[in-house]
Parts: C-alpha cells; structure tokens; sequence
C-alpha cells in the first residue's frame, strides 16, 4: 500500500492503542503488581491478538466470527478468567518491604502469552476498530500479500513503542512504593484494575 495510507493507519492506531482500555489496564497492573517479568510474553500475546483481529478485517472474515460467535464466547470469557486470576493473586500477595521490585512468582512464557492473546481476542472493540478504519484507506478486495506484511509490521512497531512505554513508566512508578504498608495497597488497587479491566470485557 502506499505511504500516505500506512502512514494513516499507523497514526490512527498509535491514537486508539494509547488510548486506556483493557488492555492497557492488564499491562500496567500486572507490571505494578509482579515488576517488568513476563511483560514481554504478555505484550507480546496482546500484539498478535491485534494481527488477528486485523488479519480477519482485511480477508472479510468479521461474518466468520459471527458464524462462530461460541468460540469467540470461549476465548473472551477466557481472557476474563485470566485477568480475575491475576487480579485474585495481586490482591493475596504478600507485602514485604524488601521485595519492592516484584511479586517474586513466576510464569511460562506460553501461559503469559495465551493469556494477553484471550485479553485481545476478547475485546471485540478491536476488530471494529479494524473494520471502521481500513476501508477508509485501502480497498480490502485488493489487499496484496505485500501490503498485508506492511500493514502487520506498521501494527507491530506502533504496539511495541506504545506497550513498551506503558511498561516502562509502570515499572518507574512500582519504584515509589518502598513500604509493605504501600506494596499492600498497591497490589489492591491493581489488583481492582485488572478486575474492572476484566469486567470491561464481559460488558461488551
């Protein structure tokens, strides 16, 4: 596709990606409540849920998803379950003031990236998002493979630099709380956040 239009599409998309929703919520609670480990994978599954959700914009497959609406049922009350369970270990974590940096349980990689890919799947806004702006700017029956690689490499660098700051200012900001009183109220509140972000998903 041509400049102007990637350049379109990839402005657009910085706009709505930084903009605070689910997602968002999911990254920056997590980080604050267990520190900056896991948040590539989980990231990382966020971003591809968002290929995917473009990916199925630009071949026509939004009847597809409405065809198989059970399945995509599962997948975003999966995604809710996840953020609940994370939520529940944030708010049951213990508070020391010497483990400032991070909840110091861990995750497979796999686990983290499935998950952040239920928490894209399951927010539907996505794919309309996807569906409101790419007609506006290319004609979807004429998609090259070529432009399809441009416009998944332009949704890639825009997530990367949006997700990423996002990381970075949360793990600056879990450096403030130095007290198990603090850690404790802390871990609560994101530990809410990441449970309204879940309740944002089962209201669509």
């Amino acid at each position: 596709m041509d400049l102007a239009g990637l350049l379109v599409f990839s402005t657009a998309l910085f706009i709505a990606a930084a903009s605070p929703g689910p997602g968002i919520a999911a990254i920056v609670a997590r980080v604050l409540g267990r520190g900056t480990k896991g948040a590539v994978a989980f990231t990382a599954g966020i971003a591809i849920g968002d290929v995917v959700w473009l990916t199925f914009a630009i071949v026509g497959l939004a009847a597809l998803a409405q065809a198989f609406h059970e399945v995509f049922l599962v997948i975003k009350w999966a995604g809710i379950a996840y953020l609940l369970f994370i939520a529940y270990k944030l708010w049951t974590a213990p508070a020391e003031a010497r483990e400032v940096e991070a909840n110091p349980v861990s995750e497979h990689p796999a686990k983290l990236f499935l998950g952040g890919i239920a928490v894209t799947l399951g927010n539907p806004k996505v794919m309309v998002f996807y569906l409101a702006l790419l007609p506006t700017i290319l004609d979807l029956t004429r998609v090259t493979m070529l432009g399809y690689v441009e416009l998944v490499a332009a949704t890639l660098a825009v997530l990367t630099v949006v997700l990423g700051a996002y990381i970075v200012l949360a793990a600056r900001a879990r450096r403030l709380f130095t007290s198990a009183k603090a850690i404790r109220a802390l871990n609560r509140t994101t530990g809410t956040v990441m449970a309204g972000a879940a309740a944002a998903i089962a209201a669509r």
